[in-house]
């Protein structure tokens, strides 16, 4: 039995069949989204985008960081138009700034963006737990 995101089974669902198809190939679409994108070392930008199937309830959270970005919402403008590409719609919840030190294993979350407002690190942090398991992550609603 096929479960849908939400955790019910997709067969209950009362639904065409090619509707059901498309909400299984858009779930797996969503699903292949990498949680996280962050520069490989450095102090930068970050945005907590939340990423939503077009016309849909199935949504995940992610991360997006790099030292290209003078201002968040120039990451923002890259994401967008990359989800919409794939059939989704996509929400900035916030931003901050990402420290990554690679050689110590250590990344640091912590910061606001004057555009979006603070994100919740503390979801942004589990994030880059399931992509960086073996670092020590640390955050804090300090400005610097």
């Amino acid at each position: 039995m096929l479960l849908s995101v939400v955790g019910r089974p997709l067969n209950s669902l009362r639904v065409s069949g090619a509707l059901t198809k498309a909400t299984v190939a858009m779930a797996d679409a969503l699903a292949k989204i990498p949680d996280v994108e962050i520069d490989p070392e450095g102090t930068f930008k970050y945005i907590l985008v939340r990423v939503k199937v077009k016309d849909g309830d199935v949504h995940k959270d992610i991360v997006r960081g790099t030292k290209s970005a003078e201002y968040h919402n120039h990451i923002f403008e890259k994401v967008s138009p990359a989800m919409e590409a794939l059939g989704m719609e996509c929400k900035c919840l916030g931003g901050g700034k990402i420290e990554h030190k690679s050689q110590e294993k250590k990344l640091r979350v912590f910061g606001e963006s004057t555009a979006f407002g603070k994100a919740d690190h503390s979801v942004s942090v589990e994030k880059l737990k399931s992509a960086y398991s073996n670092y020590e992550i640390t955050w804090s609603d300090d400005k610097k």
